[in-house]
């Protein structure tokens, strides 16, 4: 299943990515936003099961900002394993 959500709170505009039914990424890339750390954050994320980046980035914060680009992409993996459960019932 592909995804992309639009941020919000960050320099990034949207995250996107594929998930599959074992609950791995891949595909992960930003829109926008600080372009090598977000690269560094797609290629730490590849090939690794969305539970476990979703548990590692919830809550960051990016200085006095409630919330961060790693944030906004455990929230879109939320969102999108909320999608495949439905998807199973």
């Amino acid at each position: 299943m592909n995804i992309t959500r639009k941020n919000s709170g960050t320099c990034s505009r949207s995250v996107s990515f594929n998930i599959d039914d074992n609950k791995i990424i891949t595909g992960v890339s930003f829109e926008g936003g600080c372009n090598g750390n977000l690269k560094g954050i797609a290629a730490l994320c590849e090939g690794q099961n969305a539970e476990d980046i979703i548990r590692r980035c919830k809550g960051i914060r990016c200085g006095f900002k409630s919330t961060s680009c790693p944030d906004q992409l455990a929230l879109a993996l939320e969102e999108a394993l909320e999608k495949l459960q439905t998807a199973r019932v």
